[in-house]
């Protein structure tokens, strides 16, 4: 009964929280995890929440990839595949080296492979912490594409390294640098495969479900079992996951409006709730942490904060790299372009649930006895995930408004602008096609004309005037076929908005916000 009272605290909290930071212009994960540190020093409270941190990732990450995940897309990531692979990939195995070498300099009776197992668990800056963070903050779109890409895969190289150096610190072997790779290559292609056939048999059986809740119950399942069967196979979950999500939201169909406002509306409440508990739970958990390190805590802080400098300086050297080679790009998507946008990258390199899960799944023993330096491993790393999460967390807004990296509302809405006049020109194509049909009367004809020239207004929210709604009811006789038609030439609409959102150049949440509204549109006129 505790921990359910805990889980419901946590969640109400969430809900509560959201409301505060919209007022104080804060990120509410971040005020979360403060939250749980104030309640886990509450003396005499037990230690109520006391989860295996085995099953921190698969209860947590799943969902709150798949949600991330789905607004991104296949195109993107062609499109940024060299980002990627420097961030996710390159940039995790630099900081996991100079984590290490900083590691075996100050921390006593530590071993290579226990050293690198600490910079696998501080590597990763963490996908749900960073979505969460930056987010909500009004900067470029460029920005936050590149901190989204980088967050959905850096976990595959973090865990693959980890999980390879602690089996060798336990069983007493070395680490090998070519094992390491080919490990890491077979689990990334046997998790795409795994992520595209889950998607595939889902697409098969969301054809045959007629009832919508059906449908979107099975999106909820959905990254949980291809997290778990990725694992079982020794593939990596968090690629899996970020696959199957890319895949079904590739194939999403024409005439599934409803669905996707539906699932757009459970998926905002799924992730509201799961960060909040996620985020409450790193902050309780730190009390055990505290307890576990004793009277050494002060030296093992003074050593953690030296781990933490390593940290933030290996993200902001690379990124200051990163700008001196994309600041001639003819491409302007690629960031970042300015030695501003280099800063605020460098800062949202925020750790979290896979750093937590990590620090607390460290065994407690090795054939040759206790794991070397555990409480202190456990001390460093968590360290770094509230140094890295609490400092960006309550300074990134103020941060962006100072070095002036606002959000380019032009460039946005000259985006969603195209995508608008490109739909409008599939409705009024599709429209008429069917008016040299000959089966439109002359009244339904100067009507629909008269809304589909309107079509624009209304796809950025703008209501009909009290003057169109007393013309449209005065022509009820053609009411059926005007329905038919405009139902057609909004399905041409939304066709071209999706088939938009998979090209290459464009971007998914300008995509998604208009085709938000021909949803809306259509299950309006329903």
């Amino acid at each position: 009964m505790e921990v359910l009272l805990l889980v419901v605290g946590l969640m109400l909290a969430a809900v509560l929280l959201v409301g505060v930071g919209d007022r104080t212009r804060l990120p509410w994960p971040a005020l979360m995890v403060l939250l749980g540190v104030v309640v886990a020093a509450v003396p005499g409270l037990p230690d109520a929440f006391d989860l295996d941190p085995e099953l921190i990732l698969p209860l947590f990450l799943p969902p709150l990839l798949f949600a991330t995940a789905q607004r991104t897309s296949w195109a993107l990531f062609r499109a940024r595949w060299r980002s990627i692979a420097l961030l996710a990939v390159a940039l995790v195995a630099v900081t996991i080296a100079a984590v290490a070498g900083t590691a075996l300099a100050i921390v006593p009776g530590i071993t290579l492979t226990a050293a690198v197992a600490l910079g696998a668990m501080v590597a990763p800056p963490d996908p749900v912490a960073v979505e969460a963070v930056a987010g909500p903050v009004r900067m470029p779109r460029r920005l936050l594409s590149v901190l989204q890409s980088e967050g959905l895969f850096n976990d595959a190289t973090a865990l693959v390294v980890f999980q390879t150096a602690v089996l060798a610190t336990v069983q007493g072997g070395e680490l090998s640098a070519s094992g390491l790779v080919l490990r890491f290559v077979l689990g990334a292609l046997a998790a795409v495969v795994v992520g595209i056939v889950f998607a595939r048999a889902a697409r098969w059986i969301i054809d045959r479900v007629a009832d919508p809740t059906g449908r979107s119950a099975l999106t909820l399942v959905l990254p949980f079992a291809v997290y778990l069967a990725a694992e079982e196979l020794h593939a990596s979950g968090v690629v899996a996951v970020v696959v199957v999500a890319l895949d079904l939201r590739s194939t999403s169909a024409v005439d599934e409006a409803a669905d996707r406002l539906a699932q757009r509306s459970f998926w905002d409440v799924v992730e509201l709730l799961v960060t909040g508990v996620a985020f409450g739970l790193i902050g309780l958990d730190l009390r055990q942490v505290i307890e576990a390190a004793g009277a050494d805590l002060p030296r093992m802080l003074a050593h953690a904060a030296a781990v933490c400098g390593v940290v933030l300086g290996v993200r902001a050297v690379w990124m200051a790299a990163a700008w001196l080679l994309v600041r001639n790009s003819p491409d302007p998507s690629r960031a970042p372009r300015t030695g501003r946008e280099a800063v605020v990258l460098g800062w949202c390199g925020m750790r979290g649930l896979a750093t937590l899960a990590l620090a607390l799944s460290l065994p407690a023993s090795t054939v040759d006895g206790a794991f070397p330096a555990r409480a202190e491993l456990v001390v460093i790393a968590c360290s770094v995930l509230v140094v890295t999460l609490i400092g960006p967390g309550l300074t990134l807004p103020l941060l962006v408004r100072l070095l002036g990296v606002q959000a380019d509302a032009d460039a946005e809405h000259a985006a969603e602008r195209e995508l608008t006049l490109r739909a409008r020109r599939a409705a009024l194509t599709r429209m008429t096609a069917r008016e040299r049909s000959d089966e439109l009367p002359e009244e339904a004809v100067t009507a629909l004309h008269e809304r589909m020239g309107r079509l624009e207004a209304l796809l950025r929210g703008d209501p009909p005037t009290a003057e169109e709604r007393d013309r449209f009811d005065a022509l009820r006789r053609g009411r059926r076929v005007v329905a038919e038609v405009q139902a057609d030439a909004l399905a041409a609409a939304r066709e071209e908005v999706l088939a938009a959102r998979r090209e290459p150049g464009v971007d998914p949440e300008a995509a998604d916000r208009v085709l938000r509204r021909l949803d809306l549109r259509t299950v309006l006129l329903d």
